[in-house]
């Protein structure tokens, strides 16, 4: 994971809101993919399906009859299910974004179809991060905002660096709360 520190802000990655959608005074402070953890499974079906087809491709025998229509039907099927298992997967997981600004939570999600979720840190009531013990150690987490809104209270899941995350929005909340969005 990429993390800059640049005066005030800092980035987990290298991503998040251009510059032309923030508003006057709005500054990024946090952009960030969810965690890796989510890229574990689709790898592990990378390995076992190019692993399984491999050796299906080399254990059809040469003299039968059709044995080349055999290995391109493996390899048809092992390309399907290396789409469906891995390359989705890794793209949900690139085309997902949160960003924290001095004025927002933002939230892009999509790969073909985009959708944004922007909650006001001024709405939001409360703050909070679960997580379980595999979690701890990795670092990530569940956040929980509760926000004045029609949603309620949402979860985000496999969220890094969660509490680096949950400590300076609830920060933001607190300055918005205060009038002082700018954190200054």
């Amino acid at each position: 994971m990429n993390m800059q520190t640049q005066g005030e802000r800092v980035t987990i990655c290298a991503m998040g809101l251009a510059d032309h959608y923030l508003t006057e005074g709005e500054r990024v402070v946090h952009s960030f993919h969810p965690h890796w953890k989510r890229l574990i499974v689709p790898f592990l079906a990378l390995i076992i399906v190019v692993a399984v087809s491999s050796a299906a491709i080399y254990f059809i025998p040469s003299d039968y009859s059709y044995s080349g229509y055999a290995r391109i039907a493996v390899a048809v099927v092992a390309v399907g299910l290396l789409v469906w298992w891995s390359f989705i997967p890794y793209l949900q997981w690139k085309t997902t974004s949160y960003t924290l600004t001095s004025h927002r939570f933002a939230i892009s999600t999509g790969i073909f179809n985009k959708s944004d979720d922007d909650i006001p840190l001024a709405k939001v009531n409360s703050v909070s991060s679960d997580q379980r013990f595999l979690e701890r150690i990795l670092g990530c987490g569940t956040l929980r905002v509760e926000s004045a809104s029609d949603k309620g209270e949402i979860d985000y899941k496999d969220i890094p660096k969660i509490q680096l995350v949950r400590q300076e929005l609830f920060k933001l909340v607190e300055d918005a709360s205060d009038g002082n969005i700018d954190g200054k």
